[in-house]
């Protein structure tokens, strides 16, 4: 059975001393808005939490290149094999519904019946299909509390990085940027109406909660220590209806983050009959 309510649902969490999400059009300083507050991408988000669903055991379709488990070298090699994927039958417009290859890859994959995804591949015989699936479960960018202060630091590369080494090369000069301490805010919802669509299920929704508050933990890189990014509490609220009882604007809005990590919900706006659910962090 698919989701029965809807769920909204925020991140609070932690980054100290880490570059959360580097922006490479800008030399991978980490990413700010025009008035200085931190942003990580909803890209980035996403990519976590497929790291972490696919780490508890999920099947996941969009695989990142340094954890994939099946070998496949890109997307649609996983989509067309016969031993991972569904078999190239299924993106053929002459053998396979749209509608029943949708089904089937929202059987197949996690992250395909909870965020979507667009399959356009052409066949062989220019008899491909595309296939857009749109998903129940969407999350905001998150953003920093307070404007966030950024340390650069110039970097040497001190080996030889060629040549037989009897001859020292001049150092390589390198830049690595992190933000020291901040408090960052996500958002996110679940909407039955879509999970009918893809077969997201209540099931699916309490797997999703259960990897939120550990998010970070098996991320660890020269960017991002362990243990420098870090959930501190995830708020969720069920609804008592597919369609909810309140917006999920009017929602978010009654949680009041604060500098330190600490959070209130707003008891001017507190809405009758949403009682939010907090959940410590990993």
């Amino acid at each position: 059975m698919s989701l029965q309510n809807k769920i909204d649902f925020a991140i609070i969490f932690s980054v100290k001393n880490a570059n959360p999400n580097g922006d490479p059009l800008n030399g991978n300083r980490p990413r700010q808005d025009y008035g200085g507050f931190g942003e990580i991408t909803d890209v980035c988000l996403k990519r976590k939490m497929r790291d972490r669903l696919q780490s508890d055991g999920q099947c996941i379709f969009v695989q990142s290149d340094e954890k994939k488990t099946d070998g496949m070298t890109s997307l649609q090699n996983r989509a067309y094999s016969d031993e991972v994927g569904l078999g190239k039958d299924a993106f053929n417009a002459k053998k396979t519904s749209p509608e029943e290859t949708a089904r089937l890859a929202c059987e197949k994959w996690f992250d395909v019946r909870t965020f979507g995804q667009l399959f356009a591949y052409k066949g062989e015989a220019k008899d491909g299909v595309s296939v857009p699936i749109r998903g129940p479960v969407t999350i905001q960018s998150a953003f920093s509390v307070d404007p966030v202060s950024i340390t650069s630091t110039q970097i040497t590369k001190s080996v030889s990085g060629e040549g037989d080494g009897s001859k020292k090369s001049s150092d390589t000069m390198g830049m690595k940027h992190r933000v020291d301490s901040a408090i960052y805010v996500a958002y996110g919802a679940m909407t039955p109406q879509l999970a009918e669509r893809t077969g997201f299920s209540g099931v699916d929704a309490e797997v999703i909660k259960t990897i939120l508050p550990k998010l970070f933990e098996g991320d660890a890189s020269s960017a991002r220590p362990e243990g420098s990014m870090s959930v501190e509490k995830v708020i969720w609220w069920q609804h008592a209806s597919k369609a909810g009882q309140y917006s999920s604007a009017k929602v978010h809005r009654t949680l009041d983050v604060n500098s330190d990590g600490t959070f209130d919900i707003d008891l001017l706006n507190s809405l009758d009959g949403l009682k939010p659910e907090i959940i410590d962090g990993f």
